[in-house]
């Protein structure tokens, strides 16, 4: 007898399919695009990411994404990693494969034990990596004992898995199988390691560099970029989170349940108040030496410009300068002449062009001449332009601090001479991982800040916030990144601690966002992400703190 039919809708192709229950997505995937099935990594059931193993049961909705879609990314990533753990475990039984953090387009790993990882062991992990794919061996996931799960990673080792299991158990523990290992991962995986074929590995630094595909052309990998003061940043601040002893979420859920909460927030503070004192030491010896007056500061979405802005200012006064805060937003052109976002249509305030740069550089000029100038305030409800009463004019001791998206871009202080700048770049750095192999990417930090300050400062839901974050990070990708590097001074603006502030007041947000929207999907696996850390309330975080720029109570005016 055969089994009940089931409709199903591929949104992909717009075609409908009757099909029996327990129908794989895979099965759907061979049936309604037969040469797509190996492309396709993943889908959305009715808005909610589901691996293609996953079974219907009732009538769904169903869209595939390959590694052009950001989710696809990320699940190719994560299967590669699983990979390489793999081999690198029967390479060398006993040592551990570390995935740090992203770096020159791709992933920089290390190995346990291990001071130098060579070129010869490199050659070995891919020629073991080759193997692994060509053997398509399948990923299983399983609903396993907690007990299970612990003893599992008890025989291989995994420390950092069995402290985030203990902190936040559980009766049953979804497990990846690989073969003979084992692991954990807060988002899909494809199904198999035959769908990993596209990657390349190299000597970098003391590890490797893992080179992945581009999220805009699957068939070529993303090419090297130098990023030496990015890695120098983030492998100061994993020094660091490693000898405070909360690598990871299960070592800091640890600590937060050990009763640490306000000596773990007055560190954290604390180092952000040493970087910044020292990157002032460095601008006043910049203003003595070579006379520079103007210090040009960027970073992408929610990296904190604005207060870091200002508790740099003050860093400032503590050596006699005189710090005048401009924001670039007050220069964006009026509404009506903001240029397009090229997919949505939306206004893309991300665009070089939104910033009137002509005007913004004569008054550049004009101020550093000593001339008055009238700056204008951009008011984000009429979309129009206003002026102060009172112009604004530097004397010999001011330094002029520019904040925005475009400040390191030199088209927009080509009026200027560069012994005059400094430049500073900061981000969100996610310093913690879930675990060894699970990093946790900087850009859920920047959107789970952003979500929270969209509510609380500009009434905004996360479904509003979710939907334009596509395009705020096409824009970063192609207005922010590649002047990065062109730096002075970069400054990490992630808080160890932040992520379980933040879920206290982003948690009821992403609850709130419908299942019959797409953004459902990733409301879904951030609530999934969050639910590993344990809270903190936000009684003891400083009113300086960068963190109050987004859950609000902060005793600067913005």
């Amino acid at each position: 007898m055969k089994g009940k039919k089931i409709r199903i809708i591929c949104e992909n192709t717009g075609d409908g399919l009757l099909v029996e229950q327990g129908t794989s997505l895979l099965e759907v995937a061979r049936r309604v695009a037969p040469g797509e099935a190996g492309p396709w990594v993943a889908a959305y059931v009715n808005n909610k990411i589901k691996e293609l193993p996953y079974t219907l049961f009732e009538p769904a909705s169903v869209r595939f994404i390959d590694i052009t879609h950001f989710e696809g990314q990320r699940v190719y990533q994560r299967t590669l990693f699983f990979v390489i753990n793999k081999a690198v475990h029967d390479l060398w039984p006993g040592r551990k494969f570390y995935v740090k953090h992203s770096v020159s387009r791709g992933f920089y790993s290390e190995i346990s034990e291990c001071e130098n990882v060579t070129s010869e062991m490199i050659e070995q992990i891919k020629s073991r990596v080759a193997e692994i794919i060509a053997a398509d061996m399948p990923i299983e996931r399983d609903k396993v004992l907690y007990e299970e799960a612990r003893a599992s990673y008890e025989r291989l080792g995994y420390d950092d898995k069995i402290a985030l299991l203990e902190t936040r158990p559980r009766l049953y523990v979804s497990l990846y199988t690989l073969g003979d290992t084992v692991g954990y991962f807060y988002g899909a995986l494809a199904p198999s390691t035959g769908y990993v074929g596209l990657y390349d590995l190299r000597p970098y630094y003391k590890g490797m560099h893992i080179a992945v595909p581009k999220r805009t052309d699957p068939t070529a990998l993303n090419k090297m970029v130098p990023q030496q003061k990015m890695f120098d940043v983030f492998s100061e601040y994993n020094a660091w989170v490693s000898i405070m002893g909360v690598a990871n979420i299960g070592q800091l859920n640890t600590r937060i349940q050990g009763g640490e909460t306000s000596d773990l927030i007055k560190v954290a503070e604390s180092f952000h108040e040493k970087k910044l004192a020292s990157i002032a030491d460095t601008i006043y010896e910049a203003n003595l030496l070579r006379g520079t007056r103007v210090v040009l500061m960027s970073g992408p979405s929610s990296s904190g410009k604005t207060t870091t802005a200002k508790r740099l200012g003050i860093q400032l006064r503590v050596l006699g300068l005189t710090p005048v805060l401009i924001s670039l937003d007050d220069y964006f052109v009026e509404r009506d002449k903001t240029p397009r976002d090229p997919v949505t249509g939306d206004y893309d305030y991300e665009a070089f062009d939104a910033i009137d740069h002509a005007t913004f550089n004569d008054h550049l000029r004009r101020l550093i001449a000593g001339e008055s100038v009238e700056v204008p305030r951009y008011d984000f409800i009429t979309g129009r332009r206003q002026w102060h009463d009172n112009p604004l004019r530097l004397d010999e001791r001011s330094i002029l601090i520019v904040e925005g998206i475009h400040a390191l871009n030199p088209a927009l202080t080509d009026s200027l001479e560069d012994d005059l700048k400094f430049s500073i770049y900061l981000s969100a750095l996610t310093s913690i991982g879930m675990d060894n192999l699970s990093r946790i990417p900087t850009t859920d930090n920047r959107l789970i800040r952003r979500m929270v300050r969209d509510s609380v400062t500009r009434g905004a839901d996360a479904s509003a916030t979710l939907k334009r974050w596509q395009s705020v990070r096409r824009g970063e990708e192609r207005w922010i990144f590649p002047f990065q590097e062109r730096a002075d001074v970069m400054f990490n603006s992630s808080l160890f601690y932040e992520l379980p502030v933040l879920k206290n007041y982003v948690v009821p947000l992403l609850r709130s966002v419908r299942n019959n929207i797409p953004e459902y999907g990733e409301a879904q696996r951030l609530l999934k992400l969050l639910d590993f850390f344990v809270t903190i309330p936000p009684d003891e975080i400083p009113p300086t703190s960068i963190l109050r720029e987004f859950i609000g109570g902060s005793s600067f005016k913005y």
